[in-house]
C-alpha cells in the first residue's frame, strides 16, 4: 500500500524543483555579472567630446537624416513603424492594435483595434504602450543622430586601449531618463557598438553591436542588426524616403 504524501514531502519536492530550475539561472547570472558588469567610466565634458560627436554624425551623413521625411521599419518582427518625421507623427502596429501617435498634439493620437477606432477606457494605456515601444525601438534605429538633443550630456572617454569613445547621457526626455551609452567608433567615426548603463538591464556596461548598415534612398545611414551577448536584434524592412 502506497504511503500518503505528506505536506513535508510536498514542500521538499517543490523546493527541490525550484532549486533545480533556479540554481543554474542564478549561477549563470552570477557568472555574467562578474564577467561583464562595469562601472560607468568618467569622461571629460567640452569641445573634444562635441568634436567626436560631430565626427560620428558626419560619418553617418546627418544632413541626409535630417532631411529624411519618412522612416519605416520593423523591430524584431514584432512592432512595425511608419514614422512621418516631417509631420511629427508615427503609426505603430503590433498584434491587433495600431496607434497613430501625434507627438506635437498627443491628445490627437488615435487607437485602432482590429482596424476599428477605439475610444474606450484603455485608450490612453494603448497610447502609452505605443509611445514606449516607439521610444525604445526608434532608439535602436537612430540613436547616433540624437547625441545633440536637448538634455543630452556628452563626455570624451579614453578606453583601455587608448582610443577615444563618446559617453552620452540622457538627462531628460524619453522613457528612461538618466540612461548612459558609451559609443565605440571606427577610424572614420562610424559607430561599431555601444555599452549601456540603463535602468532596464541588471548588468552595467553590456555591449551591443551596431552593424549591417544600409544607405536609404535619402542618403541617411541606418543599422539593420545589433548583437547583444547571444541575442540578435533585427531591424527589418528599413526605409528612408522623402515624400
Amino acid at each position: 500500500m502506497a504511503k500518503p504524501i505528506t505536506l513535508k514531502k510536498v514542500l521538499k519536492i517543490t523546493g527541490g524543483v525550484i532549486v533545480f530550475f533556479t540554481l543554474p539561472t542564478l549561477l549563470l547570472f552570477g557568472f555574467m555579472y562578474l564577467k561583464y558588469n562595469e562601472d560607468i567610466p568618467t569622461g571629460t565634458l567640452g569641445t573634444e567630446a562635441d568634436q567626436l560627436a560631430t565626427k560620428m554624425l558626419t560619418a553617418l551623413n546627418e544632413d541626409a537624416y535630417i532631411n529624411t521625411d519618412y522612416l519605416e521599419w520593423s523591430f524584431k518582427g514584432r512592432h512595425h513603424y511608419k514614422w512621418y518625421k516631417t509631420d511629427n507623427t508615427c503609426e505603430v502596429y503590433w498584434d491587433d492594435f495600431s496607434v497613430i501617435l501625434d507627438f506635437e498634439n498627443p491628445n490627437n493620437s488615435k487607437v485602432f483595434v482590429l482596424e476599428q477606432e477605439y475610444n474606450g477606457i484603455e485608450k490612453q494605456d494603448y497610447i502609452l504602450k505605443a509611445t514606449n515601444y516607439f521610444n525604445n525601438d526608434s532608439f535602436w534605429l537612430v540613436a547616433p543622430y540624437k547625441v545633440f538633443d536637448d538634455g543630452v550630456e556628452r563626455r570624451l572617454v579614453k578606453t583601455d586601449n587608448n582610443k577615444n569613445a563618446l559617453l552620452v547621457t540622457y538627462k531628460s526626455g524619453g522613457t528612461t531618463p538618466g540612461d548612459s551609452y558609451l559609443w565605440h567608433l571606427d577610424e572614420n567615426g562610424k559607430p561599431k557598438s555601444f555599452q549601456m548603463w540603463v535602468d532596464i538591464l541588471p548588468i552595467n556596461g553590456l555591449e551591443a553591436t551596431w552593424e549591417n548598415w544600409i544607405t536609404t534612398e535619402t542618403g541617411a545611414q541606418l543599422p539593420t542588426f545589433h548583437k547583444l551577448l547571444i541575442l540578435g536584434i533585427e531591424m527589418n524592412d528599413v526605409k528612408g524616403l522623402n515624400l
